[in-house]
């Protein structure tokens, strides 16, 4: 099975020096971490708090 890819916000890709996060998907939770700094590390978030986090952000 492939390894989930990250992805960042469309809006963010014409400019590859802006602050970004990527996310990817897998077993369940949303992981996110820093698109300038790939290494250092990430957060994982449930479902439901990964979800909570988008509906304020609208």
């Amino acid at each position: 099975m492939d390894e989930p890819t990250w992805r960042k916000a469309s809006t963010s890709q014409a400019d590859p020096q802006s602050s970004c996060v990527e996310v990817r998907f897998s077993a369940g939770r949303a992981a996110v971490r820093d698109s300038k700094n790939t290494a250092g590390g990430t957060l994982a978030f449930p479902p439901g708090a990964w979800l909570a986090f988008l509906a304020a952000r609208r």
